[in-house]
């Protein structure tokens, strides 16, 4: 990848990094199921604002997600995001989270816009336990859209048990991405492990992208799945991103660079230009603000 490109002035942004203290806003059970299925020590989880400065280093900007799910107890007060975020405008942008199944999801929507001046929304139907095509998830899409805000979107698998695969599906957000055409979703991870699923709905739908955060700790998979990308014409709507604390900047970074490696003589190899274009380029398509 970039092993052999020329020096460009970009802006390489990290679109998927969590802001959280373990112990104050990350449930029980979703600190203890990360513990179980990883065999990783609880605190390998901490993403302070000392920690996550640090951790996102490789990154010229970061956007910074809020996490709120009723379901599971997990908490990131907006307000911590938007207080962090404050402090380094140069470097984050905020996301706030809000849960569709709280009935003033949509008004909490506003004000974290309108007020904190937060610049897009996470969402997660398998963590909050909702329906993506409910009538509560549309009044929170109705709203970003109206505010021009960006929604990231984990639609995607997890470690959480308490957490309904039934919602995860990326497939699920094609009537979403038609009842909103304005509205721009990036689907987290690739919506792994239904990539494929993914990589057909924003071939088919203009405003919908997807990140390839925490995608390369399967790395012939993350291979084969850029060259699926590369195959549909979509890697222009792919979005660097780390998930930070679970990675940083620059191992994600590392591992683009490398990706070429499982490449046979004769099997396809991801452009350069492309890889630049995921880390440097493509996220400033949806960023503009």
């Amino acid at each position: 990848m970039m092993k052999d490109s020329q020096e460009l002035q970009t802006l390489i942004i990290d679109c998927h990094t969590h802001l959280w203290n373990v112990g104050k806003h990350l449930g029980t059970a979703f600190v203890n199921d990360y513990v179980r299925v990883y065999n990783r020590a609880a605190d390998t989880l901490e993403s302070t604002p000392d920690i996550h400065l640090r951790g996102i280093q490789g990154a010229d900007r970061a956007v910074v997600l809020g996490f709120k799910s009723l379901a599971l107890g997990v908490s990131v007060p907006n307000e911590y995001v938007a207080r962090y975020v404050d402090e380094h405008p140069d470097r984050l942008i905020g996301f706030c989270s809000v849960d569709p199944n709280d009935p003033q999801a949509a008004s909490e929507l506003r004000r974290n816009v309108t007020d904190l001046h937060l610049n897009g929304v996470k969402l997660a139907p398998i963590y909050q336990h909702f329906d993506p095509n409910s009538e509560i998830a549309g009044k929170v899409f109705a709203t970003a859209q109206e505010l021009e805000i960006p929604v990231l979107i984990h639609q995607g698998t997890t470690f959480v048990e308490n957490a309904p695969l039934r919602y995860a599906y990326p497939s699920m957000l094609d009537e979403v991405a038609t009842h909103y055409p304005d509205l721009k979703m990036i689907v987290a991870h690739l919506g792994h492990p239904w990539e494929d699923e993914t990589i057909a709905l924003i071939r088919k739908q203009r405003n919908v992208y997807a990140d390839i955060s925490a995608l390369y700790f399967r790395p012939y998979r993350f291979y084969l799945k850029l060259v699926t990308c590369l195959e549909y014409g979509v890697t222009h709507k792919l979005l660097f991103g780390s998930d930070f604390p679970f990675s940083t900047p620059k191992k994600t970074l590392a591992s683009l660079n490398d990706v070429n490696d499982f490449a046979a003589e004769s099997a396809p190899r991801i452009p350069n230009d492309v890889l630049i274009s995921i880390v440097e380029k493509n996220a400033l398509t949806v960023f503009k603000k």
